[in-house]
């Protein structure tokens, strides 16, 4: 499997790209080789500038969930794209998209359509900043919630009353009102909380931590943060930009059955397309200008182009509720047989799944919160990660990350993922 044309292309990327690349998760710095270049991608494929052709498990960070280039959704924006490509004004499209998450996500009650997940989160923490009054906010270590300033807070193991850059360029004034607990340990949100009292306007989690690979919150832990968040009158916000409309049609919140009072959406809500959004309380969102004090603006937030991706998409995904049913079916048969063939030949490592998301950590600990995932032998994932491209088989190019299934794998793409994985494990005993 050749990848000179990758390289050649990655030569003279690093000369006017830092890095080469566009964000740090498409590096293949942590594998040694030249990231692959993609030229396109159809179905459960993608096909690199050399011409291989690769079973793809990373749908785009999740929103190809029909899989890729899906002919409804081209043909919509096909039909969009022939009206004009943006406009900065006010569309019927807009409208039709806002409606149909208001009519089928329970928590919404309004929605401000943005251009990325990170846009989304920063908005919806200056709302709740807005709404509430207060300054503070809690979010959990290995959450990750986009690369606005407040966010990006060193991402330790244990509990922290106030946050500490983790990135240049961003100063400590930015955090100093982020607090940082342990995800999965209600213990430490509420020690914080007890530590601020009336000083904490929100906490924000990923339901399921999806940016540490995947970890499934434990029985009873969002129930715990709804509750107290209750208690001390702080807003719970759920960034469902991994896990909103793939769980299932209504995300996390419906799967486990627990109401944020915002949530955050990314580029699922358009079908790929750069696009995100945030909702919830109508109390909440008429805070937002220009009905109210909070100010939030965008050019391109509610593009056409991206509303007609986005709302073929979520009205296949509604209107067809099997979808569900088999990506459920696929999950459960394709990570449970991984996960048997893990323990059957008492390899040590660990492998968490929920519906269509999983993650390989290459450690024999449980991976319930960041500290344990960091864990993972990072050296030994590079070694994985080489033996799958080879085989056919597109991953992420790091360990703490998801796999997404889609609706357009087959189960011959599946067993012969699985034999790629068997075959890792066998010559490397």
């Amino acid at each position: 499997m050749t990848a000179e044309k990758s390289q050649k292309l990655f030569e003279r990327a690093v000369k006017c790209i830092p890095g080469g690349v566009n964000s740090p998760v498409r590096a293949y710095g942590a594998i040694g080789v030249a990231p692959r270049f993609i030229e396109r991608a159809d179905g459960s494929r993608i096909y690199d500038a050399d011409g291989n052709s690769y079973i793809d498990f990373i749908d785009s960070w999740g929103p190809c969930i029909l899989g890729h280039n899906d002919a409804r959704i081209r043909e919509a924006v096909t039909r969009a794209c022939s009206q004009g490509l943006s406009f900065g004004c006010a569309t019927e499209i807009e409208v039709e998209m806002a409606e149909f998450i208001c009519e089928h996500i329970p928590s919404i009650e309004m929605v401000r359509m943005v251009n990325s997940g990170t846009e989304a989160v920063m908005s919806a923490l200056r709302a709740a900043r807005g709404f509430t009054g207060k300054n503070k906010v809690i979010k959990f270590a290995g959450c990750y919630h986009g690369h606005s300033d407040a966010m990006l807070v060193s991402a330790g193991s244990g509990v922290m009353a106030s946050g500490v850059p983790d990135s240049a360029g961003v100063t400590p004034r930015c955090v100093q009102d982020t607090m940082t607990a342990v995800y999965n340990d209600l213990d430490s949100v509420k020690l914080l909380l007890e530590e601020n009292p009336g000083q904490v306007a929100a906490v924000i989690v990923e339901p399921v931590g999806a940016n540490m690979g995947v970890v499934l919150p434990k029985d009873g832990f969002l129930e715990g943060l709804r509750s107290l968040c209750d208690r001390h009158q702080a807003l719970l916000i759920f960034d469902e930009v991994i896990t909103g409309f793939r769980l299932g049609f209504t995300g996390a919140q419906g799967y486990y059955q627990v109401a944020p009072d915002l949530a955050t959406y990314g580029k699922i809500i358009g079908a790929g397309m750069p696009v995100g959004a945030y909702g919830g309380r109508r109390d909440i969102m008429e805070q937002v200008a220009p009905v109210g004090p909070v100010y939030q603006a965008g050019t391109l937030s509610g593009n056409p182009i991206a509303m007609a991706a986005g709302l073929a998409q979520l009205r296949i995904l509604y209107s067809q509720p099997e979808i569900y049913e088999r990506l459920q079916e696929m999950g459960d048969w394709f990570f449970g047989e991984m996960k048997s063939f893990l323990e059957e030949n008492q390899i040590p490592c660990q492998l968490n799944h929920i519906q269509s998301l999983g993650c390989l950590f290459f450690t024999d600990n449980l991976v319930e919160d960041y500290a344990s995932a960091k864990k993972s032998d990072t050296a030994q994932y590079a070694a994985y990660f080489k033996h799958m491209l080879k085989s056919g088989v597109h991953l992420a190019p790091a360990q703490f990350e998801a796999m997404f299934l889609s609706a357009a794998h087959t189960q011959e793409d599946l067993t012969s993922v699985l034999e790629a994985v068997k075959s890792f494990f066998k010559e490397n005993s």
